[in-house]
């Protein structure tokens, strides 16, 4: 036997030096970037040939922002896709949303780009509870919020978004007892902004509510001279440590005015976006961490030109129900709020 063998050790291609985290972030951060440049292309050039408009709330991720159309609150929204002269309406938003445009819009097509994007506030009432209510206070005008089911809407004297409801209820005559519903903080907030005596229902957001008080104080603590601005959705503590509380399309409006340089910011933290855009040289701090809406988030660009190459995810209403719920939503969008 000769000498034990050696296997010969073959040499290695040279490699590159391995790519610092940070180049790796820059590298993925670029391919995905190019990739979402293509899918909006793609997405604009359809949009032409469906004679479509794109609509999206100011929660939506920031891509799907900028290709809209308009970008807005519920009660803008709402306004445009009452007068849009589009044939196709991609609502890039949650299911109540959607139907919203085709209650206003019937002779158009609405599309959702994610079937399964609901709203957990609006699925806390519906209609039969609705009409129980009603029997229970046969006097009362029943005032909705917008972020609520077709059939609850058609149950409804009037809707409204949470940049009108107090002007909707400051108009209703002070004789009529008013149900509010679903959502009992900003019925709250209607209440004491009113004067009035609110029946309410005990619904609530649940991405709302997990901006909590403790999110407020830390960040006040960190930041002392921020500007606290709040959603009404949000709980009451929350909504006492507020300097300003404001629908998402007054946030808008507010920070444009006014001289500060830091807000801390206590609503769903897509809107931190829109409120960039507006003032780029102040800073925008989420109130803590949790304020996600995972059904918002649900929308995507590769949602969104699915929907528009195969028409995918039609919104149909019962006509019957939709002539009922037009009609409180035609006078919520009557009602401007005071400027």
């Amino acid at each position: 036997m000769g000498p034990p063998r050696r296997d010969r050790v073959q040499p290695q291609p040279r490699s590159r030096l391995p790519q610092t985290p940070d180049r790796q972030e820059e590298g993925i951060a670029a391919v995905e970037g190019t990739r979402a440049q293509r899918l909006m292309n793609e997405i604009r050039e359809l949009k032409a040939k469906r004679n479509a408009v794109l609509l999206a709330h100011n929660y939506q991720p920031a891509p799907i922002q900028d290709l809209a159309d308009f970008c807005g609150d519920s009660l803008g929204l709402s306004i445009e896709a009452a007068k849009t002269e589009a044939e196709v309406i991609v609502f890039c938003g949650v299911r109540f949303m959607a139907e919203t445009a085709k209650i206003l819009s019937p002779d158009k097509t609405v599309l959702l780009p994610d079937r399964w994007a609901g709203c957990p506030m609006a699925d806390m009432i519906t209609a039969e509870q609705l009409r129980d209510l009603k029997q229970k206070h046969p006097e009362a005008l029943v005032v909705c919020y917008v972020n609520s089911t077709a059939d609850v809407k058609a149950e409804s004297d009037y809707c409204c978004t949470s940049a009108n409801a107090v002007d909707v209820v400051r108009s209703l005559p002070m004789d009529r007892p008013i149900l509010f519903v679903p959502d009992q903080h900003l019925g709250r907030f209607v209440a004491q902004q009113t004067g009035r005596d609110l029946i309410l229902w005990p619904g609530y957001c649940p991405t709302h509510v997990l901006i909590g008080e403790d999110d407020i104080r830390r960040a006040k603590e960190q930041y002392p001279e921020a500007v606290v601005i709040a959603h009404p959705e949000c709980s009451e503590p929350v909504k006492d440590l507020a300097d300003a509380l404001l629908s998402t399309g007054q946030m808008l409006g507010f920070v444009r005015k006014s001289p500060a340089r830091r807000f801390i910011v206590a609503t769903e933290v897509g809107m931190l976006h829109p409120l960039q855009k507006v003032r780029p040289d102040a800073e925008f701090l989420p109130a803590g961490s949790r304020g996600i809406c995972p059904n918002m988030k649900k929308i995507t660009l590769e949602k969104v030109l699915a929907s528009l190459t195969d028409l995918q995810f039609p919104i149909e209403v019962p006509e019957d129900i939709r002539r009922q719920a037009e009609r409180s939503l035609q006078r919520m969008v009557e009602i401007l709020p005071e400027k």
